[in-house]
């Protein structure tokens, strides 16, 4: 069985234009990809959690606070190319972007060298317009967006 994971696109209108919150993944194989590299804030979990609460919990780790207050909107489920199944949920809200702080991650680096480095999950996270959003989404998350703009915007 292929791993699940559960995410939050966190939402907002600026100057009229829906916004996305994406975060790219820490760490040095990540460090020079931006166009296609970037994700929704998700997770990984096991079948005796729930996907919502995965996902709020994935929010927390990945980005140093809570998701914000308010009604969730399931936007369903996407595969990713590595087989894993993610569903989403829609939340608006608001976070700084610029003041977030990932959990870490442990890996050898340079790769053979017996050096233990550790790593934010999540080096960073911005707000796109959807049209940005889209290029810098990892390619198989792209219908959450789509979706999304369908729920809000009709």
């Amino acid at each position: 069985m292929s791993a699940r994971s559960a995410g939050i696109v966190l939402h907002r209108r600026r100057d009229g234009r829906l916004q996305v919150l994406l975060v790219h993944p820490g760490g040095p194989l990540w460090a020079r990809r931006d166009e296609g590299a970037w994700s929704i804030p998700k997770g990984e979990h096991g079948a005796d959690e729930s996907p919502l609460s995965a996902a709020r919990r994935e929010f927390a780790e990945e980005l140093g606070t809570p998701p914000p207050d308010g009604a969730t909107l399931e936007l369903g489920e996407v595969r990713l190319k590595s087989g894993k199944r993610v569903t989403a949920w829609a939340l608006a809200g608001e976070l700084d972007a610029d003041v977030i702080r990932s959990n870490t991650f442990t890996l050898q680096w340079p790769p053979r060298s017996g050096r233990m480095q550790e790593f934010p999950e999540v080096d960073r996270a911005e707000w796109f317009d959807l049209e940005q959003a889209r290029l810098k989404l990892n390619p198989a998350q792209v219908p959450l967006l789509d979706r999304l703009a369908e729920a809000v915007d009709g």
